[in-house]
């Protein structure tokens, strides 16, 4: 073991001991029951949508608990972070309302990012040095390969570890050389003598008792003395963290069961109490044959800017996650379910399959509860970040939006469900707004010819219909006069008719009634058109219905 002065030289003269920061974090004053939870995302990659679901979880644990929930940034390994991950962070925290509740300005437990703890892990680290319970290793990169290809050849489990870990018992004399020298060291952990064949036990708050091999790697708990800052690895600095922010419970995926071991290994040579752990099993995706966890490399649906960008109602997809958390939960209507408690016991161990399709039912059905005046401000929202033109077409005139969002959704037993997200508006609403429709280029036009009606019978049926056009206020008169000027220029007054001579007829009425759709709308599918002529206007209607006919 070194010498304490020898350890004491390798940090800053006027590090702090660690009574320092027990006192600077001390216990919170917090309910009794209530749990502190943490959400740690490392800025090496953007958030997953199963970072928003655990973060969802950890939320609602928290607070409902009358307890504490924290976002905690895990970027020690600053080689790998990504430039503009930290503002997608803040981005997806504030749309999904799982910001934390504690930050730099609002929060006694920090710095909230490990990069700035610094002197913290500093303290920890020559703590367990003084105590025997980490070391110096100086082993290079070669050496360590060599040490894993004579494990291979030998058949036994690969690690640095028993006398397998060559700097593990090493002279006080032959460290003291290396660092005469300069020569660069890492800091590792000495795990427990006794760990070989031994088994950890824990309890998991979803899973219950769970049992695995206990940890015997010397694990490295500060990187090399080469660089600057001095940051640990993470293992190391969670451990640090969950102690001094006073977490009480790890909602965390299950990738991370088999380090349990090892961080138990560390809260005991620390002295510090363990937290209580709940692992959540990943999202999936059905593939053929069976199913994978959702990639971010692979799924574009992984990335929470998926649904940010498409515009889904951030309460349409908390509700989904919840329901994915809780079966019972997707049973409740969603006002109910977000107002409910999710419980850890009825999180179920394996992965639940995320499917759009069922999320954009769930949101289809939550935006039609909604008042035209909500949908306008929901859509303005996200249209002023993704869709600028779109914003300058709603404050044109807002009275042309409320009109059109009511066609088919206000007094109606079953409202119209065709918005899905946000950037559906385009294209489900935009031709009701001149800036965004093009009116027809006369008869031969592209969207007329799927209909199969001669361009003179349809520009004369249109001319007609245009210079008698009357804005009716009944729907059925309304519709009577597309029906008598159709009978007027020869369409079979139905179907059945048609199909008994087409020869006979330019088509039937249904062809007649597209005539004037595709007018109005551009296309064969389109809201009852009476509803869409009441709120175009009768100079609108007339200017389209003249495009129509046009030569």
């Amino acid at each position: 073991m070194l010498d304490r002065a020898v350890i004491d030289a390798l940090f800053p003269a006027d590090l702090p001991e660690p009574g320092h920061w027990e006192q600077q974090y001390p216990p919170r004053s917090l309910p009794e029951g209530a749990e502190v939870t943490r959400f740690g995302p490392s800025p090496t990659g953007f958030v997953h949508i199963g970072g928003i679901y655990v973060a969802t979880i950890d939320r609602d644990v928290a607070t409902r608990s009358g307890g504490v929930y924290l976002v905690r940034v895990e970027d020690t390994d600053q080689s790998r972070e990504v430039e503009g991950a930290l503002d997608q962070f803040a981005r997806a925290f504030s749309y999904f309302h799982i910001a934390s509740d504690e930050d730099g300005d609002r929060g006694a437990y920090g710095p909230y990012r490990q990069s700035q703890r610094e002197r913290v892990y500093l303290t920890y680290v020559r703590h367990l040095l003084r105590q025997g319970k980490a070391y110096l290793c100086f082993a290079t990169k070669d050496e360590l390969a060599d040490i894993t290809a004579r494990q291979q050849a030998a058949k036994v489990p690969p690690g640095y570890y028993g006398s397998w870990a060559i700097w593990r018992d090493a002279e006080p004399e032959a460290v003291a050389a290396k660092l005469a020298e300069g020569v660069p060291y890492v800091v590792r952990f000495r795990a427990p003598e006794d760990a070989a064949g031994q088994r950890a036990r824990f309890t998991d708050a979803i899973r219950g008792e769970l049992e695995h091999e206990a940890n015997r790697n010397d694990a490295v708990i500060l990187k090399t003395s080469a660089s600057s800052p001095r940051l640990p690895t993470y293992h190391f600095a969670h451990a640090v963290d969950d102690h001094l922010m006073r977490v009480t419970l790890v909602i965390r995926g299950d990738e991370w069961i088999s380090s349990v071991p090892l961080h138990q290994q560390l809260f005991d040579a620390l002295g510090f109490e363990h937290p209580r752990y709940a692992h959540i099993a990943p999202l999936m995706k059905q593939i053929p044959g069976g199913k994978r966890k959702l990639s971010k490399r692979k799924d574009p649906e992984a990335s929470v800017d998926f649904y940010i960008q498409a515009g889904y109602p951030a309460d349409a997809v908390l509700y989904y996650l919840r329901g994915l958390a809780n079966g019972r939960l997707a049973e409740l209507p969603l006002a109910e379910a977000l107002a409910a408690p999710i419980q850890l016991d009825q999180c179920g161990v394996a992965g639940p399959l995320v499917d759009l399709v069922k999320l954009e039912d769930i949101s289809a059905d939550h935006i039609a509860t909604r008042t035209g005046a909500q949908v306008l401000d929901a859509v303005r929202v996200w249209a002023a970040e993704h869709d600028p033109e779109l914003v300058t077409v709603l404050d044109a005139d807002t009275d042309l939006v409320l009109r059109a969002i009511a066609v088919e959704r206000e007094g109606v037993e079953n409202p119209r469900k065709d918005l899905r997200k946000w950037s559906d508006f385009r294209p489900a609403y935009g031709f009701f707004f001149p800036a965004l429709f093009t009116p027809l280029a006369g008869p031969g036009d592209e969207r007329v010819q799927p209909l199969g009606v001669a361009p003179e019978v349809a520009a004369a049926f249109a001319k007609d219909l245009a210079d008698g056009y009357e804005h009716l206020d009944d729907q059925q008169e309304w519709f009577n006069q597309i029906r008598e000027l159709a009978a007027k220029h020869g369409f079979a007054p139905n179907n059945k008719e048609y199909k008994k001579n087409p020869d006979a007829y330019p088509g039937s009425i249904r062809e007649a009634s597209q005539l004037v759709r595709v007018a109005m709308t551009g296309s064969t599918r389109s809201p009852d058109l009476h509803a869409v002529a009441r709120a175009l206007g009768a100079d609108e209607v007339l200017r389209r219905l003249r495009a129509l006919s046009a030569s």
